[in-house]
Protein backbone atom coordinates (compact mmCIF):
# COMPACT_ATOMS: atom_id res chain seq x y z
CA UNK A 1 0.00 0.00 0.00
CA UNK A 2 0.70 3.31 -1.02
CA UNK A 3 0.61 6.91 1.61
CA UNK A 4 -0.69 9.34 -0.79
CA UNK A 5 -1.70 13.01 0.61
CA UNK A 6 -5.09 14.81 -1.45
CA UNK A 7 -6.08 18.49 -1.26
CA UNK A 8 -8.96 19.79 -2.36
CA UNK A 9 -11.29 22.73 -2.50
CA UNK A 10 -14.56 23.14 -1.79
CA UNK A 11 -16.88 26.36 -3.13
CA UNK A 12 -17.16 28.60 0.20
CA UNK A 13 -20.79 28.98 0.12
CA UNK A 14 -21.48 25.52 0.93
CA UNK A 15 -23.83 24.25 3.74
CA UNK A 16 -22.37 23.05 6.79
CA UNK A 17 -24.12 19.68 6.30
CA UNK A 18 -23.30 19.30 2.26
CA UNK A 19 -19.96 20.10 3.04
CA UNK A 20 -19.33 17.14 5.85
CA UNK A 21 -21.01 15.41 3.28
CA UNK A 22 -18.91 15.86 0.96
CA UNK A 23 -15.84 14.79 2.89
CA UNK A 24 -16.96 11.84 4.22
CA UNK A 25 -17.93 10.54 0.49
CA UNK A 26 -14.62 11.16 -0.32
CA UNK A 27 -13.01 9.51 2.61
CA UNK A 28 -15.96 6.86 2.04
CA UNK A 29 -14.26 6.19 -1.77
CA UNK A 30 -10.83 5.40 0.04
CA UNK A 31 -12.11 3.29 2.45
CA UNK A 32 -14.56 1.56 0.23
CA UNK A 33 -11.99 0.49 -2.21
CA UNK A 34 -9.61 -0.99 0.71
CA UNK A 35 -7.80 2.28 1.75
CA UNK A 36 -7.27 3.52 4.88
CA UNK A 37 -7.49 7.04 5.43
CA UNK A 38 -5.19 8.42 8.36
CA UNK A 39 -5.85 12.06 8.80
CA UNK A 40 -8.77 14.47 7.55
CA UNK A 41 -7.57 17.72 8.13
CA UNK A 42 -10.03 20.71 7.90
CA UNK A 43 -8.69 23.81 7.29
CA UNK A 44 -11.67 26.14 6.98
CA UNK A 45 -12.35 28.78 4.42
CA UNK A 46 -9.33 30.90 3.14
CA UNK A 47 -8.49 33.50 0.26
CA UNK A 48 -7.74 32.06 -2.93
CA UNK A 49 -4.19 32.60 -4.65
CA UNK A 50 -6.73 33.92 -7.44
CA UNK A 51 -10.19 34.01 -8.92
CA UNK A 52 -11.60 30.75 -9.75
CA UNK A 53 -14.61 30.74 -11.81
CA UNK A 54 -15.18 34.12 -10.29
CA UNK A 55 -14.85 32.87 -6.65
CA UNK A 56 -12.17 34.40 -4.48
CA UNK A 57 -12.23 31.91 -1.33
CA UNK A 58 -12.47 28.79 -0.97
CA UNK A 59 -12.51 25.99 2.11
CA UNK A 60 -9.53 23.71 1.96
CA UNK A 61 -9.50 20.24 2.82
CA UNK A 62 -6.66 18.18 3.31
CA UNK A 63 -6.75 14.10 3.32
CA UNK A 64 -3.68 11.61 4.35
CA UNK A 65 -4.60 8.01 3.21
CA UNK A 66 -3.15 4.95 2.86
CA UNK A 67 -4.30 2.34 -0.53
CA UNK A 68 -3.18 0.88 -3.45
CA UNK A 69 -1.75 2.27 -6.71
CA UNK A 70 -5.32 2.13 -8.47
CA UNK A 71 -7.24 4.28 -6.21
CA UNK A 72 -6.06 8.00 -6.61
CA UNK A 73 -7.59 7.60 -10.79
CA UNK A 74 -10.88 6.93 -8.99
CA UNK A 75 -10.49 9.70 -6.49
CA UNK A 76 -9.92 12.60 -9.27
CA UNK A 77 -12.57 11.18 -10.78
CA UNK A 78 -14.50 11.78 -8.17
CA UNK A 79 -13.30 15.03 -7.66
CA UNK A 80 -14.02 16.21 -11.34
CA UNK A 81 -17.70 15.07 -11.57
CA UNK A 82 -18.72 16.87 -8.37
CA UNK A 83 -19.82 20.69 -9.07
CA UNK A 84 -18.71 21.87 -5.45
CA UNK A 85 -15.43 21.05 -5.82
CA UNK A 86 -12.91 23.78 -7.14
CA UNK A 87 -9.30 22.14 -7.20
CA UNK A 88 -8.10 18.77 -6.40
CA UNK A 89 -4.37 17.44 -5.94
CA UNK A 90 -3.33 14.14 -5.18
CA UNK A 91 0.34 13.45 -4.52
CA UNK A 92 2.14 10.10 -3.88
CA UNK A 93 4.21 10.29 -0.63
CA UNK A 94 6.04 7.38 -0.97
CA UNK A 95 7.63 8.55 -4.23
CA UNK A 96 10.01 11.47 -2.72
Amino acid sequence: MTKYESMYILKPDMEEEKKDALVKRFSDIVTNNGGTVEKIDEWGKKRLAYPIHYINDGYYVLMHFEAESELPTELERNYKISDDVLRFMVINLDAK
